[in-house]
């Protein structure tokens, strides 16, 4: 009575895993087309702004018609903590991201983001969200999947190797040999700033991994999922707005025409700020912050696949931590599923323990009772 049943949570489980997948493939897209835009001049303080007043102007009316007269009511509380999480989580962590990406490089971007599991899954044990049994068999499993990934972040970091091409379909071999001397040139004119990058970009995950837990946090309270996400996207652009003007002042970079750089804030508005929100709520809400945070490196795998597509180098570097970052993935997607479904099994024996319990008990009671009943007079006289 209380909760789903196990086909409609087997349904569930999975819509969660295409959403993940989906959730991932736009977010490659979005690295792509990014990297792009910035390479190019592109403000991060502008682009970000740009992407989430986009993704409001899309998502807020929408919101608005389907969702408005269902809702629950908006506490000052609620709106304080949707507005400090929009700040911290999607404000803050994409700038700083931006600012990190000029100090270091975007590999190191792309692969600093697979911290995000451990980071996740270390805030949801921290909150009681998420439990981890190193005496079972599923316990160890899931410590040893976020191990992996973590060695596999560190390979992808510092360790590069041979490179090697896949496919050449839109790119000359010339035009890829000058790609990578300019990109070890950039490498070695940023030995300065790269350990601030790094810390830069560590601060920047972990913003994301507190974003993630909060939202599933504050969804329990405000169950409204595309008003919440209109409420981030609306309160995010606001403040995205004040960050863009207190640092950039020139009008002829807030200019958009028909180039990369609109194709990009028209893709990470509408598709990326404006869909994936909503589906990483609905994840969140299903099936917590650790599976869709452990989801992660797989816009890097998309990523390596469709940059090789373009006709872009691959080193084996990339190639191993790769490799390792999907064990790990499937690791812990492997101990949660065991966990989630030995949760199931308890509740099911102690659900049989129960009524066989109740039916004892209720045996016993009209045991009693019959033995209770008083003797009529008749009876006693006869």
């Amino acid at each position: 009575m209380g909760g789903a049943s196990p086909t409609a949570k087997f349904n569930d489980g999975k819509k969660a895993y295409g959403a993940v997948v989906l959730i991932q493939l736009i977010y490659a897209g979005m690295f792509l087309l990014s990297t792009a835009a910035l390479d190019g001049g592109f403000k991060t303080s502008i682009f970000v702004f740009y992407r989430q007043a986009l993704a409001a102007a899309l998502v807020v009316p929408l919101a608005l018609f389907f969702e408005w007269k269902h809702a629950p009511p908006l506490s000052l509380p609620t709106f304080c903590k949707i507005f400090a999480l929009s700040l911290f989580g999607i404000t803050l962590s994409l700038n700083v991201n931006g600012i990190a990406l000029i100090y270091t490089s975007a590999t190191l971007g792309a692969a600093s983001v697979n911290t995000l599991p451990a980071i996740t899954f270390f805030l949801a044990l921290l909150f009681g969200m998420e439990t981890l049994k190193v005496r079972t068999k599923s316990g160890m499993t899931k410590l040893g999947g976020i191990v992996i990934c973590m060695g596999g972040v560190a390979v992808l970091a510092f360790y590069k190797g041979p490179h090697f091409k896949v496919l050449s379909l839109f790119k000359h071999d010339d035009d890829l040999h000058g790609n990578d001397l300019r990109s070890q040139h950039a490498s070695s004119s940023h030995k300065n700033t790269w350990v601030k990058g790094c810390f830069l970009m560590l601060f920047s995950n972990l913003s994301w991994g507190f974003w993630l837990v909060f939202q599933a946090i504050l969804l329990k309270s405000y169950p409204s999922k595309l008003l919440f996400t209109a409420l981030q996207c609306f309160l995010s652009s606001i403040q995205s707005l004040v960050v863009a003007v207190a640092i950039e002042r020139n009008p002829q970079e807030w200019k958009l025409g028909w180039n990369m750089r609109l194709m990009t804030v028209t893709y990470c508005g509408v598709v990326v700020t404006g869909v994936t929100y909503y589906l990483q709520a609905w994840v969140l809400e299903k099936k917590g912050p650790v599976f869709l945070a452990m989801s992660t490196p797989l816009a890097l795998i998309f990523t390596m696949l469709f940059s090789a597509i373009l006709g872009d180098f691959i080193n084996l570097g990339s190639v191993l931590g790769g490799m390792l970052l999907v064990g790990g993935l499937y690791s812990v997607l492997w101990a949660k599923g065991k966990e989630e479904n030995m949760t199931i099994a308890e509740n099911i024996d102690e659900k049989m323990k129960t009524t066989q319990v109740e039916k004892q008990s209720l045996k016993l009671t009209q045991v009693v009772t019959i033995i209770s009943i008083p003797q009529s007079p008749n009876a006693t006289s006869q």
